[in-house]
């Protein structure tokens, strides 16, 4: 390579997907031929709501093509903001709430409006990747809080306690929590938040999975937290994967450099989105969502004993979300080998734990039930017979 296209220093940080190179052997083996169970993809396989893309096409023909404000749609913001006052008992003002370019656009936000060099950012492992390399890029320091089934897959306030230092800005936790679909409980949030309060260091709660809550007492950190930063997105529990729209609830002392930030970095979120948007809220789609939620619930009942009972080590029942991270020491060394050899020979695909940190990342996988009943159960037959 030139120097001339030597890519800058901060790239050295930045991990590739390791799912991608095992999406990419799923699509040549389909290519082939091979039927293929896709078990990899953190994507719902629902369809968006009807009444969502309704709005979404009428959007379109009444010219809703133009930028909105950085911030979005006002009506949005007020839908929002309304959402947790019906449905969390939560009162949040319209104006905190800052519609995004996805979930991701908000991670982005919130952590470069509070991280600069020096800083640390405290973050779970196992955890969502794009995480750290956010923190890395606004010039701070990930700092991983190693976690395991003892705790419940989630950091307690004593362990977040000991990895405070001077230096800590913020700590990003995630509930229900990607790969473990781990729920933080609601007195364990309760006494982190009150931590975090007391030491002056900003929370931010990644809740992109709300609404995908299946046994879990939970609830939202501004419960707990009125100044929490919260995360929150249209993809999962709404469906809308493609509409790249998600949204940040703000406290007043951020919300102007979260603007300016929105401003250069987006202009604004994607219009006919937010449109779309709108009628998430309506209570018939909002009934049609948790329909689709009971059917995840369904199919993690279905997947989570026979993995146990093939010998995938389960201790803590995923609670939200829809993945299982299994631990597989017993059946290889090498988590990501193994996801390439469960494909080559079953035609499932999987994640290799190693995209989600370093602390277990060899002994697990994760499973996404982001695929029907019917075709689970075909996986589930598979992997029985290979592993018998």
């Amino acid at each position: 390579m030139t120097d001339r296209f030597r890519p800058a220093a901060r790239m050295a940080g930045i991990a590739p997907f390791h799912v991608m190179e095992v999406m990419g052997h799923a699509a040549a083996a389909a290519a082939a031929g091979h039927d293929v169970v896709h078990m990899e993809v953190g994507e719902p396989d629902f369809d968006t709501a009807e009444p969502i893309v309704e709005a979404g096409v009428r959007a379109l023909r009444d010219g809703q093509t133009h930028y909105t404000l950085a911030l979005g749609l006002p009506a949005l913001r007020e839908a929002i903001a309304g959402f947790y006052g019906s449905r969390h008992a939560i009162a949040v003002e319209p104006r905190q709430v800052v519609v995004t370019v996805g979930a991701s656009g908000a991670l982005q936000l919130a952590l470069w409006a509070l991280v600069g060099p020096g800083d640390e950012v405290l973050l779970t492992d196992p955890g969502y990747p794009c995480n750290r390399h956010f923190v890395l890029l606004a010039g701070g320091t990930p700092v991983t809080l190693p976690t395991g089934p003892e705790s419940g897959w989630q950091p307690t306030a004593e362990q977040i306690e000991a990895a405070l230092t001077p230096r800590t800005r913020a700590v990003l936790l995630a509930s229900p929590a990607n790969p473990t679909g781990a729920v933080i409980s609601r007195g364990e949030l309760t006494r982190i938040a009150a931590l975090l309060r007391e030491r002056g260091v900003a929370l931010i709660a990644d809740e992109i999975y709300h609404g995908l809550v299946y046994e879990a007492d939970t609830c939202s950190a501004l419960a707990c937290d009125p100044q929490a930063l919260v995360v929150n997105s249209f993809s999962k529990y709404f469906g809308m994967t493609g509409w790249r729209l998600g949204w940040l609830v703000v406290p007043d002392a951020l919300l102007r450099p979260v603007e300016k930030l929105a401003q250069n970095l987006f202009i604004a979120p994607p219009t006919p989105a937010q449109f779309a948007a709108l009628a998430a809220f309506e209570p018939d789609t909002l009934s049609l969502l948790d329909e689709r939620r009971d059917a995840f619930r369904t199919r993690r009942d279905l997947l989570l004993p026979a993995l146990r009972a093939m010998g995938f080590d389960i201790p803590v029942t995923p609670q939200g979300a829809f993945y299982i991270y299994a631990g597989c020491r017993q059946f290889a060394d090498d988590s990501f080998d193994f996801s390439l050899r469960l494909l080559q020979q079953t035609g499932v695909a999987t994640t290799p734990g190693l995209d989600f940190g370093s602390h277990t990342a060899h002994s697990h996988l994760r499973f996404a039930y982001t695929t029907s009943h019917e075709r689970i159960a075909e996986a589930i037959a598979r992997l029985q017979r290979a592993l018998a």
